[in-house]
């Protein structure tokens, strides 16, 4: 067994069982206890992985010796499929866990064998007709008036099955389109519906952050996003700051929720005012990383503002529960807030995304401009322009006279 770290061509130290990175696939997965002697012995199940997102799971039946980055052909209906083992051991079970695989209803087929040259340049020819395939579907679900896109197209390993993936707001009757497909291809058909992030997950692509998309490198499944997110960090609600290249809400917003949440929970109520011999202060604006609230004697206008600590404003509120008032709020003023308040209303929802793209009414333009100049540009007019015009030609005029 080697265990020498080494340095590829992307810039990634592995080993020989547990990659940081796997180049070839998509959503690629680290297995940390590949190298451990006992591992293989706790169960014989495997993951292996097929092209970009599709994994399944079998049976070592024949007690091959397989490591992480084995390729195997595997039992397929119908026929034989091409992958590449990526798990093994202890963490097949944790990830059948995670992903709610229920073992009593799913079936687990069995790994026949390693792969050959042959098994590889077979599957190879079939991967090589994807790309046409997938040109030709788009073009006969349009002939037939589908509302439907198909995304991707995978050939099984032996070439007798095609997945086309496709992506469609509603239900899609495809039973017609079937039949074509399988007249115009020669193989067996079967249709997977993804989502728009899904589909982002397979192409593939760079974030606005530089690097490459979450849901593309290590993101195995997909977390229900919504505005809270961004109303509790305090992020401005623009969609097109919001939403990512699936045009849903980013996936990287929920990341820091959780420590926003447990800030959160030291900040003062915001229904709350605060009574001083001053004035009354009305909560405008808050940091919970900083551990900072700011307050202004408006509600919700940058009037007088005072940054004071959360335990200073949790004082002054029992203070006035007791029915005291401080003198003052003993706050650093400041003039300018960093992060501004950020309205509770649902973006998505109110503001469309697609309002950028509509085109703009031209306004009709002011002829009283013109008159101010002294009529059009194409007309005469007696505007002052062509008044003082008008005199220097008269006294061009009594000139000529006189010299006459």
């Amino acid at each position: 067994m080697d265990n020498k770290y080494t340095l590829n061509e992307i810039g990634c130290h592995y080993t020989a069982k547990a990659c940081c990175r796997n180049s070839a696939h998509m959503l690629p997965v680290t297995d940390w206890l590949a190298d451990l002697p006992e591992n293989a012995q706790e169960t014989d199940l495997v993951e292996v992985q097929f092209k970009n997102t599709r994994k399944g799971y079998f049976h070592n039946a024949e007690h091959l010796p397989l490591e992480k980055g084995s390729v195997v052909v595997v039992e397929a209906n119908p026929g034989q499929d091409l992958g590449e083992v990526v798990l093994t051991g202890r963490l097949v079970h944790l990830q059948m866990k995670k992903n709610r695989i229920d073992t009593s209803r799913y079936e687990v087929r069995n790994v026949l064998r390693f792969a050959t040259d042959e098994d590889q340049r077979r599957a190879a020819d079939a991967h090589a007709k994807e790309q046409a395939t997938m040109i030709k579907a788009r073009q006969l679900a349009k002939s037939l008036g589908l509302e439907m896109k198909i995304g991707d197209v995978e050939y099984q390993g032996d070439g007798n099955k095609a997945i086309f993936y496709y992506i469609a707001d509603g239900r899609v009757d495809f039973r017609q389109l079937i039949k074509v497909y399988a007249e115009t291809f020669r193989v067996r058909i079967e249709m997977k519906q993804i989502g728009a992030r899904q589909e982002a997950g397979r192409i593939g692509g760079t974030g606005p952050c530089g690097r490459e998309l979450c849901c593309t490198t290590w993101m195995t499944n997909f977390s229900s996003v919504g505005t809270g997110a961004a109303r509790l960090q305090n992020i401005s609600p623009n969609p097109q700051k919001l939403t990512g290249m699936c045009a849903k809400l980013k996936c990287c917003l929920n990341y820091e929720v959780p420590v926003y949440e447990e800030a959160s929970k030291k900040l003062p109520p915001r229904n709350l005012p605060l009574e001083t011999k001053d004035g009354t202060y009305y909560l405008f604006a808050t940091d919970p990383l900083k551990g900072e609230v700011t307050y202004s004697t408006a509600p919700r206008v940058p009037a007088n503002l005072q940054v004071i600590s959360p335990e200073r404003a949790k004082e002054i509120i029992a203070m006035n529960q007791r029915g005291e008032k401080p003198d003052s709020l003993g706050g650093k003023s400041t003039t300018a807030v960093e992060v501004p308040e950020v309205g509770y209303q649902n973006v998505v929802g109110q503001d469309d995304l697609t309002r950028f793209d509509k085109k703009r009414n031209n306004r009709p333009r002011n002829n009283d401009r013109n008159d101010r100049r002294g009529g059009n540009r194409n007309g005469g007019g007696n505007g002052p322009r062509n008044n003082k015009n008008n005199g220097r030609n008269n006294e061009k005029k009594n000139t000529d006279s006189a010299a006459q």
